[in-house]
């Protein structure tokens, strides 16, 4: 049964339950049309690292939502001006308790979980509508199963989706073939420490605090480094070789670093002692290091419109409307995707709650917005990417030249 449908109280599955499912569940919450079911593995909110929403998430103009000096172009390259238009007016939409929470993530830093739980706290809340939690591990196999003909299910499962392969026909199966498009722009590690005192970072300190690290120069990250009630907490990336990346531990200390990295860990110490020779600070506790690749990627279908447009068929998505959303459909490793994905959260659920809207529109608008959003978030990502490498190179003008592309 089509997506457009008239019948009252359709089925909607959101696998998932982090921020971006939390996220969707509140906004189709509100609509009353829909029997919602969550499905999350964790029975608890245990991720406490700190974010920050992006005020674009509340604009009350299309000026104030191109407000971000290094994205401004890029949005407004990208997305025609009724599309941002339109989107405005979706914020000035929201349920007022949804929209109050928003206003408070955008002032500053939030824990991760402290979001997932006022979303969670709010659904659970509201006195109508309620919505069916179902805690526990699903397979790709066990979410096919469920869905009826006439439900909608949506993947919030993140990066490593539970059916982004499984939502067109072109991919999985015996093929193999990904449905995803992947850069791998570099490996590094991920450093976060504690520090006593008041931290400001800006490229003016990350400059100056490597100048005497030839190799492995520590890049804190502006919009992860901040100072919340006596204590600055600072993230940030050292460049890796592959080689180095695979002959490492997935997570270890300070001292393994020290052991078999003494460059790595030299070059950090250099950073922090510049750090606590300005401000007469101290590390608290012991640094957390993790090595990751840093992947730029998105999925090449975000919907199930080619199982929809078979027209017949066993799948269960030739009957049934599928979406990803959030980081089962995007991903970059360079700025916090929640922002993006609470947005695309937001368009999905007015599509869906557009009732006389036809099932193939829904599809190839949401299908074309996240392309528009993939493009914003790739020139972004590259640009970060391209400025990195420069910054790592300023001390050396040959190899400063070599990265250079002038017309």
């Amino acid at each position: 049964m089509p997506l457009e449908s008239t019948s009252a109280r359709r089925r909607v599955h959101i696998i998932g339950g982090g921020p971006v499912g939390l996220m969707l569940t509140a906004l189709l919450q509100t609509m009353g049309d829909y029997s919602i079911s969550l499905y999350e593995k964790r029975s608890h909110y245990t991720r406490t690292r700190m974010v920050k929403l992006d005020t674009y998430l509340v604009a009350d103009s299309v000026e104030s939502y191109c407000i971000d000096y290094i994205d401004e172009e890029n949005v407004e390259a990208v997305f025609d001006r009724t599309d941002l238009e339109e989107g405005v007016a979706s914020r000035q939409s929201l349920a007022a308790d949804l929209r109050s929470l928003l206003l408070e993530w955008t002032l500053g830093f939030c824990p991760l979980n402290a979001i997932e739980q006022a979303l969670s706290q709010l659904i659970d809340e509201r006195g109508t509508h309620p919505v069916e939690r179902v805690v526990g591990e699903l397979t790709a196999e066990d979410a096919l199963a469920m869905v009826g003909p006439d439900d909608i299910l949506i993947d919030c499962t993140g990066s490593r989706s539970l059916l982004r392969d499984h939502v067109s026909p072109a991919f999985g199966g015996e093929s193999g073939e990904a449905n995803l498009f992947k850069v791998r722009l570099e490996y590094a590690l991920v450093v976060t420490f504690l520090y006593s005192r008041t931290y400001v970072c800006d490229e003016y300190c990350k400059y100056y605090k490597n100048a005497a690290n030839d190799h492995y120069k520590f890049i804190p990250a502006v919009y992860r480094t901040y100072y919340d009630q006596g204590v600055s907490h600072v993230t940030g990336i050292v460049n890796i070789t592959e080689a180095e990346f695979r002959a490492m531990p997935s997570r270890f200390d300070s001292q393994w670093l020290r052991d078999n990295l003494p460059g790595a860990a030299a070059s950090m110490d250099r950073f922090i002692d510049c750090i606590k020779s300005e401000t007469g600070g101290e590390i608290l506790g012991e640094l957390d290091i993790i090595r990751i690749p840093l992947d730029l990627y998105h999925a090449r279908n975000v919907s199930s419109r080619k199982w929809q447009a078979l027209g017949s068929g066993d799948h269960p998505f030739a009957s049934s409307p599928a979406f990803l959303a959030g980081d089962s459909a995007i991903g970059s490793p360079y700025f916090q995707s929640i922002s993006l994905g609470f947005e695309c959260a937001m368009f999905l659920a007015g599509l869906i709650g557009q009732q006389d809207m036809p099932l193939q529109e829904k599809f190839d608008r949401y299908e074309n917005f996240m392309y528009k959003q993939w493009l914003r978030v790739y020139m972004r990502s590259k640009m970060i990417k391209h400025n990195k490498d420069l910054f790592e190179t300023l001390d050396d003008t040959l190899a400063l030249l070599q990265k250079l592309h002038i017309y």
